[in-house]
């Protein structure tokens, strides 16, 4: 296999990538959303803090991208 093959490939599938994800939008928010509170005033960034948003916009990320969503693989 060339590697111009493999460039090609994944040059196509990161174009496809903003439309695949665009159906994640309430989950990218709703995790920016606990990051600038977790973030904000005096108090540090802990980690983990918003981890329940981080793993809902995760699996969304998933689904779009992965078999069977037309994502590629």
């Amino acid at each position: 296999m060339s590697g111009r093959g493999v460039w090609l490939r994944t040059r196509a599938r990161l174009r496809r990538f903003p439309a695949l994800l665009a159906g994640c939008g309430e989950q990218a928010a709703a995790y920016g959303r606990c990051v600038a509170a977790a973030a904000g005033g005096t108090a540090e960034l802990r980690r983990d803090a918003c981890l329940e948003e981080f793993k809902a916009l995760r699996d969304c990320f998933a689904r779009a991208v992965g078999p069977g969503a037309g994502g590629g693989g």
